[in-house]
């Protein structure tokens, strides 16, 4: 039985076995224990399954009995203050409603699609969070058995989607540097269709086109604080190098100030991770920020309101997104029929390391 409703032939674990060519006890390893099935098998098999969007035994069997009073959410990991105010939101709303969480996680680098489809046996709907490692394919595979959303990723046709508005905000957040005189703005973040951070790049160029200019340096790295110090590092030995071949030319030492570092004015970073990184290592080699080069971040975390300079950020209900995600899943398995992308506001807040002033400080009663 399909989750809307539809009938369909069950596919079994001798089809799958006959269309990947292994023995049905090597697709039975293959679910329980795929440690010991060698990797080409394995992906041969789990490709099969995909093909007849085959469920293993356990999470058939689950189908046909009562609810597990349990949602299953997958994400990529639980690192950082993003992932784990979307996961307590869904929490605590799940909680409110009587269920219970199941997590996966599912790393984009290392997918391992035999863990989502044995998350189907212990739970009554599944959440896709951010940019996990399951495929779209996936997605629609375990829409097919169980109610299914998704957030903060690309939508699936036929998914319940649920985001933070990105692109406006990010175009406003450019929009704004480049009033602060940035022309040489460049962009740290991982792209992928769909993502949060693709949608953030989005308006950024918009913003930037709007004004007659060029995109500059695009930095495509994961949004975690190892990639920001990375960027700081490059930056710094890009412009070593820059002072050394001036310094050489014209019998000068050091920086004109004026001229931002690397080649850049301003950065706009996918997330307050990558911005909060960057500044503390630039900060720390003796770079002025803003003077020599704005950063923004993304997410408005509790760090980024006490980091000196401020940061300039985005603020989004992280933990409303995950709320919302639970209580539509919630309400799948009761039987409501699917409605349209939800959307949740983003704003923009203003702090000194995009150059705007200091908020004056309250005097002490």
């Amino acid at each position: 039985m399909m989750a809307n409703g539809a009938s369909s032939p069950v596919p079994t674990i001798y089809q799958v076995a006959e269309r990947a060519g292994v023995s049905i006890a090597t697709v039975s390893r293959a679910f329980s224990d795929p440690s010991k099935v060698a990797p080409r098998t394995l992906d041969a098999v789990l490709e099969a399954a995909r093909d007849l969007r085959y469920v293993p035994a356990a999470a058939a069997r689950a189908l046909a009995v009562r609810r597990s009073k349990a949602l299953g959410v997958v994400l990529p990991h639980i690192d950082g203050p993003y992932y784990a105010e979307l996961l307590v939101g869904f929490e605590v709303a799940a909680s409110e409603l009587g269920l219970s969480v199941v997590l996966a996680l599912l790393n984009p680098q290392e997918p391992r699609h035999h863990s989502v489809l044995d998350l189907l046996g212990r739970v009554d709907g599944v959440a896709f969070m951010a940019r996990s490692g399951a495929q779209d394919d996936t997605v629609r595979q375990v829409a097919d058995v169980r109610p299914t959303v998704s957030v903060a990723r690309g939508q699936v046709e036929g998914v319940d989607a649920f985001y933070a508005e990105n692109r406006l905000a990010a175009r406003q957040l450019t929009e704004h540097l480049i009033e602060h005189g940035r022309r040489r703005i460049g962009f740290v973040g991982r792209l992928e269709e769909g993502s949060d951070i693709g949608q953030r790049h989005v308006g950024y160029l918009e913003a930037l086109e709007d004004a007659g200019l060029t995109p500059a340096e695009r930095f495509e790295k994961d949004p975690v604080e190892a990639s920001g110090l990375e960027i700081a590092e490059m930056l710094l030995a890009v412009e070593r190098e820059r002072i050394d071949a001036n310094a050489g030319a014209t019998g000068a030492s050091g920086a004109d100030e004026a001229t931002g570092i690397a080649g850049l004015d301003a950065l706009v970073c996918g997330n307050d991770e990558l911005a909060m990184a960057i500044i503390s290592r630039l900060t720390a080699a003796g770079v002025d920020v803003p003077g020599r080069l704005a950063v923004t971040g993304w997410d408005d975390t509790v760090t980024a309101r006490y980091l000196t300079p401020g940061l300039t950020t985005v603020r989004q209900d992280v933990s409303e997104l995950g709320a919302l995600a639970a209580q539509r899943l919630a309400a799948l398995i009761d039987g409501d029929t699917s409605q349209s992308p939800v959307t949740v506001d983003s704003n923009v807040v203003l702090r000194q390391s995009c150059g705007c002033a200091p908020a004056p400080v309250p005097a002490l009663a």
